[in-house]
C-alpha cells in the first residue's frame, strides 16, 4: 500500500498531458472512494489523472470526524496534488462538499459535476434523518444487516461491490447529519464561475429543486439519467461515465481556449455520446443518455 492509499486516496492514470485536465471524485454518505471504480477506469483509459478520495470518517479514514472544513481540506489536497486545478465530481454528500469547495477555491476548480444533491438540507428534514438514524444505530448490528438489504436491492451486483469494497460507515451518520444542516447549496453554486453539470436520475428524491440549482448557476447545465435512482453513478454506470467524459472534454477545450464556456459536446441539439470518447470504445453508443434535453443556463 503506498503513503496515497494509507490517506485514503486512490488514483489512477499516467501524469496527463498538457491538454488534459485532471478530476477528483468525491463519494457519497456511508460508502468511500471505490464507490468510482468504473469512472477511474474510464479516465485513466482516455488518459487522464484521476483521483478519488475518502471523506473524514469514511473508508480507509473511519473512526475520524467528520465535518464540512475537514471534507474542504481534503479537497484542497487533493486537487493541489494533481497539479492544482481539476474538474471535481461528487454525489449525494460528496456533491455538497464538492459545491462548497467550488466556491470557497474557485482558483481550484475548472468544471464542476454535482450529481445527486439538488435539494436543500432543510434543518426538518435532516432532523428527521438523524431521529431514523439514532434509532438504527441502536440496532444490534448498529444497522449493518438493513443497511446491507437495501445496498443489495437498489444497486446492480457491480455496484453492489463497489460501493462496499472499502467498508459502509454507519457511525459516521450523525456527525455528517450535524454538519450539513450549515451547507448552503445555491448560495455557493451562485458563486461558482466554472461550467457545472447537474446530474440526477430520473427517479431521484433529491432532485426535487433541480431547476432551483440550475437558475443558481452561472454557466450550468442539468443532465437527467433515465432509468437511474439517487445513486446514479452505481445504477447507470455507463450512462453516467459518458456524462463525466464530456464534461471533462467541454472543460478542456474551454481551458486551451478552444470551446466558449458553456459551448461543447453537451450543447443543445447535440446527442450526448458522440465524441471521442465513444470512439475510443469507452461507452457503447446504444446507451442514451438524457431523456429529457439538456438544459442551459448563460
Amino acid at each position: 500500500m503506498t503513503e496515497r492509499d494509507r490517506e485514503g486516496w486512490a488514483s489512477a492514470g499516467p501524469e496527463p498531458w498538457r491538454s488534459r485536465v485532471p478530476v477528483v471524485l468525491v463519494h457519497g454518505l456511508r460508502t468511500s472512494r471505490t464507490m468510482w471504480r468504473v469512472q477511474v477506469e474510464a479516465l485513466e483509459r482516455s488518459g487522464r489523472t484521476a483521483v478519488a478520495v475518502d471523506l473524514p470518517g469514511h473508508g480507509v479514514r473511519r473512526g475520524e470526524r467528520f465535518s464540512l472544513e475537514a471534507a474542504d481540506e481534503t479537497l484542497v489536497r487533493a486537487v493541489d496534488d494533481v497539479g492544482g486545478r481539476a474538474l471535481v465530481v461528487g454525489l449525494s454528500l460528496g456533491g455538497y462538499v464538492a459545491i462548497a469547495h467550488a466556491a470557497r477555491h474557485p482558483e481550484q476548480v475548472v468544471g464542476l459535476v454535482a450529481a445527486s444533491c439538488c435539494t436543500r438540507p432543510w434543518r426538518p428534514l435532516v432532523d428527521g434523518w438523524a431521529v431514523a438514524a439514532s434509532v438504527i444505530a441502536r440496532l444490534p448490528d448498529a444497522g449493518a444487516r438493513l443497511n446491507q438489504l437495501l445496498v443489495e436491492r437498489m444497486l446492480p451486483p457491480a455496484g453492489v461491490a463497489d460501493s462496499g469494497a472499502g467498508g459502509f460507515a454507519l457511525e459516521v451518520m450523525v456527525d455528517v447529519l450535524r454538519a450539513i444542516r450549515s451547507a448552503r447549496p445555491l448560495e455557493d453554486l451562485a458563486r461558482v464561475d466554472a461550467p457545472v453539470w447537474l446530474v440526477n436520475g430520473r427517479f431521484d428524491h433529491f432532485r426535487g429543486e433541480e431547476r432551483a440549482f440550475l437558475r443558481a448557476c452561472r454557466h450550468g447545465r442539468l443532465v437527467v439519467v433515465p432509468g437511474a435512482t439517487h445513486l446514479v453513478s452505481l445504477v447507470r454506470p455507463t450512462r453516467f461515465t459518458r456524462v463525466l467524459l464530456e464534461a471533462v472534454a467541454e472543460v478542456e477545450g474551454v481551458v486551451e481556449g478552444a470551446v466558449p464556456l458553456g459551448v461543447g459536446p453537451t450543447s443543445e441539439g447535440q446527442r450526448p455520446g458522440a465524441d471521442t470518447a465513444d470512439d475510443a470504445g469507452l461507452v457503447g453508443h446504444h446507451d442514451d443518455v438524457v431523456a429529457e434535453p439538456v438544459q442551459h443556463l448563460r
